[in-house]
């Protein structure tokens, strides 16, 4: 079989998750590891077989096939344009970069030199969301009529840390929002319209919001909605998704692990309340604990690298979730809808 060669570049808390899902695939060999903090990066590559241990990502050009990056926002740019110059292939960690400057710049300096780019966006290839797509997908539940998505936790970031800084691009929106505006994109298709609003009461230490509300339109009629803070000093839930449709109520519930199915037990009568809480169907069960599940879209990556395929999440589907966001904020500042047709998903 053959193998490819991966290089990790930034080795913080992220690619610790990364690393140890990348071990459990057979088609890979971690043969570089980089940071500019030196222990860090032999601290990453004390569980590996003897990768190339460097500071500076330049000197890796010989060790790899690929490199998949973890850095923060402000450095993905130039970053990405090294190796795709290189002609080195590219798993980049969301957001893709960040200005759509840079992200069509990047993307263009890929496809010219025959690179392929892709986005990490981990929750598109989570198992239970990808059984969800295929229940929606299989129209025995009818049309979808709205999709929430929540998350909540606690992000805290010191007065040092990049990510509280201009440097993470926007606010919890951009940063980590971006994973389920692109979720919404693909279960409901081309936006219409849609609003954003942010705070960071509670979130002292982001520039920008802590805490996001953003609800769509979409060109099929469907509503999406999408709620999420990083200043949760609890949680109930962490990180849930539900589609109400014609037929009935589906739910992933991440924590659980188990996709579910909430409907009737009676027949309709108009002007009858009849749905039930408690009616529901376990249709799907995770097998094993939660975890980012990060193997799913590196595997991904390495087959459409070895195989030639263009990814799900690549350059360019991955800068018009990011147009959306953006067209949101822009249209945040004057308090009115966004106007976000021509941004949804090309087929």
């Amino acid at each position: 079989m053959k193998k490819l060669r991966l290089g990790l570049i930034g080795c913080g808390g992220m690619m610790r998750n990364h690393a140890a899902g990348i071990q459990m695939l057979d088609n890979v060999d971690i043969t570089a590891v980089c940071d500019v903090d030196e222990e860090k990066a032999k601290n990453v590559a004390s569980v590996l077989s003897s990768p190339y241990i460097t500071t500076d990502y330049r000197t890796m050009v010989d060790y790899v096939d690929a490199v998949l990056v973890v850095l923060p926002h402000h450095l993905h740019f130039s970053c990405g344009m090294f190796f795709a110059r290189a002609k080195k292939h590219i798993l980049m960690e969301k957001p893709l970069c960040n200005t759509e400057e840079e992200c069509v710049r990047l993307i263009e300096a890929c496809e010219e030199n025959g690179v392929t780019l892709m986005c990490a966006y981990p929750v598109r290839y989570w198992q239970g969301v990808r059984k969800l797509k295929e229940l929606v997908d299989s129209g025995k539940f009818g049309k979808i009529m709205q999709m929430s998505i929540w998350t909540e936790q606690l992000t805290v970031y010191d007065d040092q840390h990049w990510a509280g800084t201009g440097c993470i691009g926007g606010g919890q929106l951009f940063s980590h929002g971006c994973h389920y505006i692109d979720i919404l994109l693909w279960f409901c298709g081309n936006p219409v319209c849609g609003s954003h609003l942010g705070t960071n009461v509670g979130t002292p230490w982001m520039l920008r919001e802590g805490t996001s509300v953003v609800t769509m339109k979409f060109e099929n009629g469907a509503l999406g909605y999408h709620g999420a803070t990083w200043g949760s000093r609890g949680t109930r839930m962490g990180c849930d998704f539900q589609i109400i449709t014609e037929k009935g109520l589906l739910e992933f519930d991440f924590r659980k692990g188990e996709v579910l199915l909430y409907d009737s037990l009676c027949e309709h009568v108009p002007g009858q309340v009849d749905v039930q809480p408690d009616a529901y169907k376990v249709l799907w069960t995770r097998d094993g604990d939660a975890n980012k599940e990060t193997q799913h879209e590196v595997a991904h990556f390495i087959d459409c690298v070895i195989n030639g395929k263009k990814p799900l999440t690549d350059g360019r589907s991955s800068l018009q979730s990011l147009r959306v966001i953006w067209k949101m904020y822009d249209a945040e500042k004057f308090g009115v809808m966004a106007d976000l047709r021509g941004l949804g998903i090309e087929e």
